[in-house]
């Protein structure tokens, strides 16, 4: 009787040990599409944050106009500049895109 007991123990852990070897085997096989597939939902929210900056099909013109005006003196070999007026800057941009259809953005 304790012969047949021992012999389905063993039996058993023999089992066990195949199953694991089985699913470890099955992990490893789709290793490789899960991680296709992890990429890809990466690369679809990657894709769907917005529009990116397109250097060929961008214009953009940034113009920058300073005006002064000063005052300069030149007495006994020293020279001595005052400022007569604020200085203003005036800066306007303007931006153009252009083509956006006919890029090419690379995939697909």
């Amino acid at each position: 009787m304790f012969k047949y007991i021992r012999k389905i123990k063993g039996q058993s852990t023999l089992e066990f040990a195949i199953l694991i070897v089985i699913i470890i085997g099955a992990l490893l096989a789709i290793q490789v599409y899960i991680k296709r597939g992890i990429q890809g939902r990466l690369r679809s929210a990657a894709d769907d944050i917005g529009d990116q900056f397109s250097p060929g099909n961008t214009n953009y013109t940034k113009t920058t106009v300073t005006k002064s005006s000063t005052k300069d003196t030149f007495k006994s070999g020293v020279t001595n500049s005052s400022l007569r007026s604020d200085e203003t800057t005036d800066v306007s941009m303007n931006q153009n895109i252009n083509n956006t259809e006919q890029e090419f953005w690379g995939g697909r």
